[in-house]
């Protein structure tokens, strides 16, 4: 490995090394001392957030053209590393709480994030399958982590079930992709396409079933059945991280394969991405309405915010907005990962060691009891929902914007009639903090409350200033396209 090689994938090798040692200090720790052992996860990422700021404006290549650092590896690798300290901050007092307090959580979801930073990074199709796979089986073991509950074991086994299964299809894809074109490599096989050395058929098929792969990952219609179950059953942190980082990661691998290998596929593929656009908006905000467990109801969000950011992708075939559009999906990514996190740090708050404080009717008379809590959550509502003064109403503006500009009045009109339709199950959150009456019990913990109100601050003072962030993201993906 030549210094050259070191320096590309400096971070997610730091991370994967304090990984490695977490698992061995842990095991000499005491069962009383796993603080510690969260204290030493927090300092690994605030260190490897450190080298990753430091390679800012830096480029290199490394491994023979199969990982890169560039602007939007680092653009991801640093609001990766932001959720892994979330999902650190949200989690001690909560597995403490539940009596699963297991020091391996900690170095799994590091684990998790070398994964995460590998796949924005990857530049090869192998690479890609590697760092998917180095997300997707600690996510598993996270997702039964609660032993004892029959619910949180449900959860990992449909997991890794239909994860092994959607895996299946992207190893099927890259086989048909390198058929058509005799390599797995990004730059080769857009030299290929635009040599007319490729097979059209084959590779659309590959494509084809890659986007399959990555549409189960992100949770989007019809790949979604996983996410309710696995969403409600799983910790609640293990379920934040899910819902925010991994999430993340899907769309990353999805910009990052999409925008360098099949740009001249776009045409083709444009109608299918409408499609899965418009069925996860739809599916998910319409069936969130009759939720009335707070979990479920978050995780049939998630399935329609993926709708959103898919919208990023389809006029990707027009080169005069493609940057616009795709780099409004970033923004947004950004704008639902920073509200999604703190809509989930509440409910980890309110969530009790019975596994009670789920139910909607649960959060009654918080507005009264804690004004604070019940602000928090009512910005990251009104953000999802799309309503100002918060960065999900940017967001959404952007992305309409950008499908306009492209021609796609329809799909337009889609998102804004579904974000009507959710305003409905948000709002109705709002309603029961404050005009119904109640008793809620908070579990009391400054680094939890300190990750709420650092996301609640975001949402708000971010919004005001979009302007450059949403250039950040347009420099991060001049990089790949």
């Amino acid at each position: 490995m030549t210094q050259i090689d070191f320096y590309t994938i400096l971070p997610v090798s730091v991370l994967i090394v304090w990984s490695c040692i977490l698992l061995l200090v842990d095991a000499f720790a005491s069962k009383d001392n796993k603080g510690l052992t969260a204290l030493l996860a927090a300092t690994g990422l605030a260190l490897t957030l450190g080298f990753s700021l430091s390679q800012l404006g830096n480029n290199s290549v490394g491994f023979n053209g199969m990982v890169v650092l560039d602007g939007f590896s680092n653009f991801l690798n640093i609001l990766f590393l932001l959720t892994g300290l979330f999902a650190v901050a949200v989690a001690y007092a909560y597995l403490k709480r539940m009596n699963i307090n297991h020091g391996e959580y900690y170095s799994i979801i590091l684990f998790c994030l070398s994964g995460m930073m590998l796949m924005s990074q990857a530049t090869d199709l192998i690479i890609t399958f590697l760092a998917l796979e180095l997300l997707s089986i600690p996510l598993y073991v996270l997702a039964a982590l609660a032993q004892t509950r029959g619910e949180s074991q449900e959860a990992g086994i449909k997991y890794f079930l239909l994860g092994s299964y959607a895996t299946g299809f992207i190893v099927y894809g890259i086989a048909l992709t390198f058929g058509a074109t005799g390599t797995t490599s990004f730059a080769g096989i857009a030299a290929a396409i635009a040599a007319g050395a490729a097979s059209k058929g084959l590779l659309t098929a590959g494509a084809g079933l890659i986007l399959v792969g990555f549409g189960f990952k992100i949770a989007s219609v019809p790949f979604h059945m996983w996410t309710p179950d696995v969403y409600q059953g799983a910790p609640t942190p293990v379920t934040a991280f899910m819902a925010a980082g991994a999430k993340a990661a899907g769309f990353a691998a999805l910009m990052r394969v999409f925008g360098s290998v099949f740009p001249s596929l776009a045409t083709d593929l444009m109608p299918v991405l409408a499609v899965l656009s418009a069925l996860s908006m739809i599916v998910g905000n319409v069936i969130a309405i009759a939720q009335t467990d707070i979990k479920r109801m978050l995780a049939y969000s998630s399935i329609a915010q993926a709708g959103y950011i898919l919208m990023a992708f389809v006029p990707f075939a027009d080169p005069k907005v493609r940057l616009v559009s795709v780099a409004s999906g970033l923004f947004y990514l950004v704008a639902y990962t920073i509200t999604s996190f703190g809509s989930w740090g509440v409910v980890i708050a309110m969530e009790k060691a019975e596994g009670k404080g789920l139910a909607i009717e649960d959060y009654a008379g918080m507005g009264k009891k804690y004004p604070l809590l019940a602000a928090a959550m009512t910005i990251f509502m009104l953000s999802l929902t799309g309503l100002p003064p918060t960065l999900g109403l940017v967001g959404k503006i952007y992305l309409f914007r950008a499908i306009m500009e492209g021609g796609v009045y329809w799909l337009a009109i889609v998102g804004v009639i579904t974000s009507l339709i959710s305003a409905y199950y948000y709002l109705r959150v709002i309603v029961v903090m404050y005009m119904k009456s109640g008793d809620p019990v908070l579990a009391r913990d400054t680094w939890l409350e300190l990750a709420i109100g650092i996301s609640a601050v975001a949402t708000v003072l971010i919004s005001l200033v979009p302007q450059s962030l949403f250039s950040w993201a347009s420099q991060a993906l001049l990089t790949i396209f």
